[in-house]
């Protein structure tokens, strides 16, 4: 590579700016390099934290704002694809008016669209202002790790990314304890509101110790086609998932959305080998283990994301659980990969990626396997087996991500690489909320007449029993009111019982996918820009 990019700490109109080896370690505050990992993480956890936090609240919201499954399912995937198409847009944003700018407007636009969700009184506003923590959140993420590249010397920067990745992973395995917490002794509405305080934190600490960092050869345009092309396609692609349980997999309006969005792939990636400035140069993915990280990315949100949003209905309303008790009851989770993150970041640097990535992937494909055995008795101490199990697998992956995407890059991509490592993780966890739940809600289709009728109860006209299947598929026995208590538990036992083999097969999707991301992390290997780093200070 004959391009060298070089990193302004100072405004635009100040002295040139200064190779790596001529800085002078920061003084005070500003430029610090702890200090500025210690704010870039507020501002991440905040972001983190609202992938699963909102997931333990998906039932209290259904049942004050009264939305229905899939109405649900996009306050999960707003979410995620405003976040995940905005990603690699963002990051060239923070190249171009610089790193410290970006993070702090993605901090005031997150916070306050956060205080609007709390506002809303219905599910379309809410669903619209996830959408714009979405996109506040992307304009977070690279400018976050743009600012822990340009701060930190490349012998320190591993380390840096290390413990970045540890605070994403703790803050979205933590997301449903403290959303329990909230949703029961506050109000679902405080899932969000807590983001205020925590935004005005980022900012203030943001002014005092942040400095801006330029790349010197920023780019001076925008990919503007390739960013409407490619949401475009995302959108077809995740809606056709989500109304294909009702329309049917075999109606030409699933089809027509899922080839508008195989179309709109293949326009974007044509567009992008034409473009000056694409919003994603393809070049990255001549790489091997590169395009397998992002894969493996892909696979494991899958499995992650689209797991999770059925076991909080699962503790909740199968169980009986109050908010609190499911998010106690996935703390196994939690602990797990808090504690796994460091054991695998030391075992990565020993040993390389890809035995840790394809051992992750494993413990992942045993968690969900066993997550499909779960039953409606089934026992806390089980239960925490598993989950505790999926916490092991999970963290190489997350740890691992940095070096395997990003050190495959060439340097002068690299921030690219950065905002595509996030936007696999974001895209595969709203593609496994849209495919799991298509599971569910088809498995639920097909089982629940039967069981009703085994039951001995009385057939229900076909809109009745619309309504009953999507109550089924979030676990709520569909028990009208003054039903007497014999029917009730019938009613009861049918709707659990078929929720559970929804919930199973699910799972076992899930497994599946995460046995093919083992042979896609045999793919992976240590990144060959592994060790290079900004190397814009001194500790």
């Amino acid at each position: 590579m004959t391009s060298q990019t070089t990193i302004d700490a100072k405004g635009p109109g100040d002295e040139p700016p200064l190779a790596p080896s001529d800085r002078q370690p920061g003084k005070g505050l500003r430029g610090h390099p702890w200090f500025t990992l210690i704010t870039v993480a507020v501002g991440v956890m905040m972001v983190a934290l609202d992938g699963t936090i909102v997931a333990i609240a998906n039932p209290a919201i259904g049942d004050d704002l009264k939305a229905s499954l899939s109405e649900l399912q996009w306050i999960t995937n707003a979410y995620f694809l405003a976040l995940a198409v905005s990603l690699i847009t963002a990051g060239k944003l923070g190249d171009r008016f610089g790193h410290r700018q970006t993070f702090l407007i993605g901090v005031v636009g997150f916070a306050a669209a956060s205080g609007a969700i709390g506002l809303s009184d219905s599910i379309a506003l809410v669903v619209t202002f996830r959408v714009f923590q979405g996109l506040f959140g992307a304009l977070l993420m690279p400018a976050a790790l743009g600012l822990l590249r340009a701060t930190f010397p490349a012998e320190k920067l591993n380390m840096a990314i290390g413990i970045w990745g540890m605070v994403i992973g703790a803050s979205t395995a933590g997301g449903p304890i403290l959303g329990g917490v909230l949703v029961e002794h506050v109000n679902w509405q405080s899932v969000f509101f807590i983001n205020v305080p925590v935004g005005a934190l980022a900012l203030v600490l943001g002014v005092l110790i942040l400095l801006d960092h330029r790349a010197e050869n920023a780019p001076r345009s925008f990919d503007l086609l390739g960013i409407a092309l490619l949401s475009a396609a995302m959108f077809c692609l995740v809606w056709a998932l989500i109304k294909a349980p009702e329309w049917g997999w075999g109606d030409g309006k699933t089809w027509a959305f899922i080839v508008a969005s195989a179309v709109g792939f293949l326009l974007f990636a044509l567009w992008e080998t034409k473009v000056r400035e694409p919003l994603i140069p393809l070049a990255l993915f001549r790489s091997v283990p590169l395009s397998a990280g992002v894969v493996l990315m892909v696979l494991m949100a899958i499995a992650f994301m689209g797991g999770l949003f059925f076991v909080t209905f699962y503790l909740q309303n199968v169980h009986g659980m109050s908010p609190v008790d499911a998010g106690l009851h996935l703390l196994p989770l939690t602990g797990m990969m808090i504690v796994a993150s460091p054991l695998a970041g030391a075992m990565i640097t020993k040993l390389g990626p890809r035995v840790p990535l394809a051992g992750g992937m494993t413990a992942t494909a045993l968690a969900m396997y066993g997550m499909s055995t779960l039953e409606t008795d089934t026992g806390s101490a089980v239960m925490s087996v598993w989950f505790g199990l999926l916490g092991l697998g999970l963290a190489p992956v997350m740890v691992g991500a940095t070096e395997v995407i990003v050190g495959n890059a060439p340097m002068e991509l690299s921030g690219v690489a950065g905002g595509l490592q996030q936007a696999a993780m974001q895209i595969g966890g709203s593609l496994g909320t849209a495919v799991l739940g298509a599971v569910m809600a088809s498995k639920v289709d097909s089982d629940l007449p039967a069981n009703w009728k085994d039951a001995g109860l009385p057939d229900l006209p076909p809109a009745q029993l619309d309504q009953a299947s999507e109550a089924v598929q979030v676990g709520v026995p569909p028990v009208a009111e003054g039903t007497p208590a014999a029917v009730a538990a019938k009613i009861t036992d049918v709707a659990h019982d078929t929720f559970i083999s929804g919930m199973s097969l699910a799972s076992l999707v899930a497994a599946g996918v995460a046995v093919v991301a083992i042979l896609v992390a045999l793919l992976t290997k240590r990144g060959e820009n592994a060790e290079a780093g900004a190397g814009v200070g001194h500790i």
